[in-house]
């Protein structure tokens, strides 16, 4: 499974259903929209300036975070931010793996 990085930010309208709903309601929101593309959560943290929300999940691919990217940012009430998390192990062969790319002007 790929891990990421997902940050979000509540709409005025997000915050007023946080204020309803409560904290861990919106945990139990987030497992669950999760389970139904096949991840899971592994942190969940509100937080406050930027980023309202910041959680460490697991997705079997880059379609099933994009389809949960599409469901949260269409509700128009959270921004949804997600960041592919790659383990030293893979930045390693990410290093080793030869590319044919040339910097401007050399």
């Amino acid at each position: 499974m790929a891990k990421y990085l997902a940050t979000a930010s509540y709409t005025a309208e997000g915050l007023k259903g946080l204020r309803k709903d409560g904290g861990t309601k919106r945990r139990h929101v987030v497992v669950k929209a999760l389970e139904s593309v096949g991840g899971k959560l592994e942190a969940f943290y509100f937080s406050f300036g930027k980023q309202d929300v910041l959680m460490i999940i697991d997705l079997p691919d880059h379609v099933a975070a994009a389809a949960l990217s599409v469901a949260v940012g269409s509700t128009g009430a959270v921004r949804l931010m997600t960041t592919p998390l790659i383990t030293p192990e893979e930045m390693d062969k990410a290093c080793d793996k030869k590319t044919a790319y040339r910097a401007p002007g050399a």
